[in-house]
């Protein structure tokens, strides 16, 4: 066993078993808001949120994670769907400012996000990561609130 075999050994019982996690990782997000939609305009309305990861650990070790979003209450990718006032308001979100690439977790021709970086000893790294949402025009709806969930899930 080399030195740097016992020393990681040595580590993972320090924390608890050769199971454990070298990084820890947590995640934020800020809502998508779209404002005011106009069912009859002709123009889509665009809209941005965030996702924030924080990923901390004692000593230096590299870190790689992998940001999926759900598809929401409405259970598809293609589109999404806000629930409001009876009637399904379709929407999307994106990995891209010109909201070319879906946001899912990789299935059914969606795109994840992933980064990866070293961590310092003791600090944490945030790294912000824009959600770029889109509502369709011409989706004709009554005026209301409407509103959906999305789970965003970090694999490291």
């Amino acid at each position: 066993m080399s030195a740097l075999t016992r020393r990681l050994a040595a580590l993972g019982l320090l924390l608890g078993g050769t199971g454990a996690t070298l990084a820890d990782c947590t995640v934020s997000a800020v809502s998508t808001s779209f404002g005011s939609y106009d069912p009859l305009g002709a123009v889509a309305v665009d809209g941005a949120g965030s996702v924030s990861v924080s990923c901390q650990f004692l000593i230096g070790v590299l870190v790689g994670y992998t940001i999926q979003l759900s598809t929401g209450s409405g259970g598809s990718y293609a589109p999404r769907s806000l629930s409001g006032t009876g009637y399904p308001l379709n929407y999307n979100l994106y990995t891209n400012a010109g909201r070319t690439s879906v946001w899912g977790d990789g299935s059914a021709g969606t795109a994840t996000v992933s980064d990866g970086y070293l961590i310092s000893v003791l600090v944490p790294v945030v790294r912000n990561y824009t959600v770029y949402g889109r509502l369709p025009a011409g989706q004709n709806v009554p005026p209301g609130s409407y509103a959906d969930t999305i789970v965003v899930t970090v694999n490291y």
